[in-house]
């Protein structure tokens, strides 16, 4: 079943009097299931491409489609909506709210859910024992490193059921044991539960547990390859 489907998107910012094309002419199917990672120098419009495609940005020209639905048709309640209940994101900077634990932090795209708080409460110990954070759940943000906060958007994004989980350098912060066991978790859960993930990514330990290569380079797809093996590793 195809869960992203990008129509002929372009994205063009102005600086000024000039114009920078970040994407042009994309189009890109992505599967449910797949782990596929987005890669390409710095510039080469990964991070705006995964933007446009969680409904954090809009297309200059183009057409998103996100499990049946034209995001880009929704207005902006619609959209908040729909991030809200199909997709998961992991930033960079980890956007946790600082007053709040990790255990809180998790929780909280669950509350706005509307979910009852005993199931809340069981997912969001169940996805931070995942991660390995089990025992610093009661801690705020600021008590943990750069790394668990990684892990707990990362918990947050898991936790709240998403078809699609959207992650920018999702291992930036990581180690090679706790980045490797992330991936196996995110691997296991695309498989198993037919979550999809798309990273942007420049980190090879993502390129190589990835089962599908997506090369950015100018704001166009250079290069478009299926991993066939990567599951037998």
């Amino acid at each position: 079943m195809t869960l992203v489907r990008l129509e002929h998107i372009s994205k063009t910012f102005r600086q000024g009097d000039i114009e920078v094309h970040a994407l042009t002419d994309i189009n890109l199917q992505v599967e449910e299931g797949e782990f596929a990672a987005l890669v390409g120098p710095s510039g080469s419009g990964k991070t705006t491409l995964l933007n446009i495609i969680g409904g954090l940005d809009s297309p200059t020209d183009g057409r998103v489609h996100l499990n049946g639905t034209d995001v880009t048709a929704l207005n902006e309640s619609q959209l908040s909506d729909f991030r809200l209940f199909q997709l998961g994101f992991v930033f960079q900077a980890y956007n946790l709210v600082p007053v709040l634990s990790a255990l809180e932090n998790v929780e909280l795209i669950m509350v706005l859910q509307g979910r009852p708080e005993s199931e809340r409460r069981e997912r969001a110990r169940h996805y931070l024992d995942l991660v390995g954070l089990g025992k610093v759940m009661e801690r705020r943000p600021s008590a943990l490193s750069g790394g668990q906060q990684q892990r707990v958007a990362v918990a947050r994004a898991l936790a709240s059921g998403p078809r699609l989980v959207l992650a920018d350098e999702p291992t930036a912060n990581l180690d090679s044991d706790n980045a490797t066991a992330l991936l196996d978790i995110m691997h296991k859960l695309s498989h198993e539960e037919k979550t999809t993930f798309l990273f942007s990514t420049h980190d090879p330990r993502v390129m190589e547990r990835a089962e599908r290569i997506i090369q950015l380079r100018d704001g166009k797809i250079e290069h478009d390859k299926v991993i066939a093996d990567v599951q037998a590793q």
